[in-house]
């Protein structure tokens, strides 16, 4: 039996060609950065989807983190004109409005008419940081690229490609791009994590150390601690009145601390839902971009 001859072959292997073309999945389009300020990662597709409109409030509302607002800014500034600058870890309690700060910020920055960027990416999504960050290399652009409440626990592994972007490898980090992230954890992993490592491992000082180490590739560690009593209550005034909710001080106060109570704490997050409460009381729309 012979073998079939090259032009017998050619249209089988073009058919088988086609269909291999048709099975593989389309190639993600290229980022339109013009037609927003703000995206999201989608890792699944390897495409960056436009934000119209972040949900996000002004700075000026940011009461009581009054400090590390500033440090923030002033570094989102820098690295947006086109200076050096730190990638950051916003670490501590919860509600206090760090998610917040790294979209007010960027806000900020865009009323300035600085050309800046900003990325999030989803904690699920980090072992794809590298791809994404290869896309966004030779863009025109300047990106903050944001992970909202970064954390790793036991036994997952994708925080080495965190630590290698955040390191840059042979390339080094793209100088147009920082990395943004909070968390609850001033080390990203739980404690009883570290002290695990530490207390099975044959050397517990260096087990422990690739992880803890892994914070310690952002320039930047900002605490957000809980707030006072006098912080809280000043977030409350600072969002009445932006707000225009008009009420006695001292009545609006009571209800507030009140509502603090039910929840069982005091935190800028809480603030902004007894506000958003009390304007449904009254009857008036909140516009919070």
């Amino acid at each position: 039996m012979s073998l079939p001859s090259a032009p017998e072959l050619e249209p089988l292997l073009t058919r088988i060609a086609e269909a291999l073309e048709r099975l593989a999945p389309p190639s993600p389009p290229a980022p339109d950065f013009a037609s927003a300020d703000a995206f999201l990662w989608n890792a699944a597709r390897g495409a960056l989807q436009p934000v119209l409109r972040v949900n996000r409030i002004p700075l000026a509302l940011l009461v009581g983190i009054d400090h590390v607002r500033d440090i923030l800014v002033e570094n989102t500034r820098r690295f947006a004109k086109g200076f050096p600058a730190n990638n950051v870890l916003l670490w501590g309690a919860r509600g206090m409005g760090k998610s917040s700060l790294v979209k007010s910020a960027h806000g900020a920055m865009t009323a300035e008419g600085l050309p800046l960027k900003l990325v999030e990416i989803h904690r699920e999504d980090i072992n794809s940081l590298p791809a994404l960050m290869n896309s966004l290399r030779h863009a025109p652009h300047r990106f903050i690229l944001y992970c909202d409440d970064l954390s790793f626990d036991s036994g997952e592994t994708s925080y080495k490609a965190l630590k290698a972007v955040l390191d840059g490898g042979i390339e080094g980090r793209p100088e147009n791009v920082l990395f943004y992230a909070t968390s609850n954890r001033r080390h990203l992993l739980p404690r009883d994590m570290i002290e695990n490592e530490r207390a099975t491992a044959i050397n517990p000082g260096e087990a422990v150390e690739e992880k803890v180490s892994l914070s310690d590739r952002f320039g930047l560690w900002l605490g957000v601690h809980k707030c006072s009593q006098e912080d809280y209550l000043g977030m409350i005034d600072a969002y009445a009145a932006h707000f225009g909710l008009e009420m006695d001080r001292e009545r609006l106060h009571w209800e507030a601390l009140e509502w603090s109570t039910t929840r069982g704490s005091r935190a800028g997050r809480v603030a902004f839902q007894f506000i958003q409460d009390l304007s449904g009381r009254m009857g008036r729309a909140m516009d919070v971009a």
